[in-house]
């Protein structure tokens, strides 16, 4: 790719995808620009990535074709109020900034500017994120086309409605916390029956892992799971007591209630 891509923010979002976008060889890093208030921050993306960092955000957009708000969203507005003179209609503005709707970007930067909201997980750190994202209508195929291509390299790129971004939030934005618990669960019971502590953890993850290449493949869990199950056998004891236990209905009410908390906070967002 050609493109000459901006961060305003160096935080660790920001420095997963990078160091995503660079391991892909899609983007040279002298085609990387970067701000942040920290001048530390800044010091080290630039001996690590051999990226262009910068004190002031409008020079990153001066210099920039795509421009990637990686702030947090109750900075946003602060800095959208210090780009919008600098931003012309023909760049391609990511937001990841959770929870700051298209609408809140539009009314500063202009109704005329391509703007792209994404909802990454953490999961990008190892290039297996989930990364949603909802567009206005000035953005066009072609440019998500040039969007996925860029963003694959760190993760799964979905569109979908904005409306449902607080959903996307509370599955695949809180997931890795639920998952990381579940797995620190499964390895303490791998101990509980006798298993040193790092096997039963290198078990648990590398079972999780599996699993879910499983599901990605195309298969029900459903259907995986009673492939598993054997009549009167180990699993369906250990499903009987999940059930038992309400594992299901908990891992559904902590998605919900997730999803929840993030439209409370959208809905602030908006008054801002």
């Amino acid at each position: 790719m050609n493109a000459r891509v901006g961060f305003i923010g160096g935080g660790r979002m920001a420095e997963a995808l990078i160091e995503s976008i660079i391991a892909s060889r899609k983007i040279k890093p002298c085609n990387i620009n970067v701000s942040d208030v920290n001048e530390k921050r800044l010091c080290y993306l630039k001996q690590t990535f051999g990226i262009n960092t910068f004190i002031l955000n409008t020079e990153v957009v001066a210099l920039s074709d795509i421009i990637v708000l990686a702030v947090k969203p109750q900075v946003m507005t602060a800095v959208l109020n210090e780009i919008k003179n600098a931003v012309i209609p023909q760049q391609l503005i990511v937001s990841i900034a959770a929870g700051y709707p298209i609408e809140n970007i539009e009314n500063i930067l202009g109704k005329d500017k391509k703007i792209i909201r994404v909802m990454p997980n953490i999961l990008v750190k190892v290039s297996e994120g989930t990364i949603a994202f909802s567009r206005n209508i000035n953005v066009s195929d072609e440019e998500i086309n040039l969007f996925k291509g860029l963003f694959s390299t760190a993760g799964e790129v979905i569109e979908v409605e904005e409306k449902l971004m607080d959903a996307v939030t509370g599955l695949s934005g809180s997931g890795p916390a639920f998952i990381f618990l579940m797995i620190e669960a499964l390895a303490d019971g791998g101990v509980r029956a006798g298993l040193p502590r790092d096997t039963a953890l290198k078990l648990a993850a590398q079972t999780v892992k599996g699993s879910a290449e499983m599901v990605l493949k195309g298969e029900h869990p459903e259907v995986l799971k009673d492939n598993v199950i054997s009549p009167a056998g180990t699993t369906a004891e250990g499903i009987a007591k999940l059930e038992e236990k309400g594992v299901r209905s908990a891992f559904i009410e902590a998605v919900f209630a997730a999803f929840k908390r993030s439209k409370e906070i959208s809905e602030l967002i908006k008054k801002w």
